[in-house]
């Protein structure tokens, strides 16, 4: 019923390099996700996903990716992204929509140029937290 772990990657434009994650940005590998659900009525729950991201200092790839899949999503609420520094300082915060399918994506800029010089916007670890609205039970699900 938990929809797939959503996946954090880099990106050069509309085409995707990584899908979940090499060396050049990837979840930290001995940090696995977690999910729990909070109900928020009898029907329906908020999905909370916790995952970590590391940016590596030598990415040369300039976008970043969250993307996946909800089972069970309820039509008209958006999936929220918050990521965090390494020191749990807020540092980018985002919300997407989420298609009929239940899949949903984000995509972010991960470095940038200025005067001919790449800036990494993010490097080193970050944690990752998705929001999802989700029906609680199989019989909830509106077709």
């Amino acid at each position: 019923m938990m929809s797939q772990i959503s996946k954090i990657g880099l990106v050069i434009a509309a085409t995707f390099i990584v899908s979940l994650l090499s060396t050049s940005s990837s979840l930290a590998e001995n940090q696995p996700s977690t999910t729990e659900v909070i109900p928020i009525d009898e029907q329906i729950g908020l999905e909370k996903t916790n995952l970590t991201f590391y940016a590596s200092p030598d990415n040369t790839l300039p976008w970043g990716f969250v993307e996946g899949t909800i089972a069970n999503h309820v039509p008209s609420y958006p999936v929220i992204i918050q990521i965090y520094d390494d020191n749990g300082e807020a540092y980018h915060f985002a919300q997407t929509n989420v298609e009929e399918d239940g899949s949903f994506e984000y995509r972010f800029r991960v470095s940038s140029v200025d005067d001919g010089k790449v800036i990494n916007i993010f490097e080193g670890d970050y944690f990752v937290t998705i929001y999802k609205v989700v029906y609680l039970h199989s019989d909830s699900i509106q077709a």
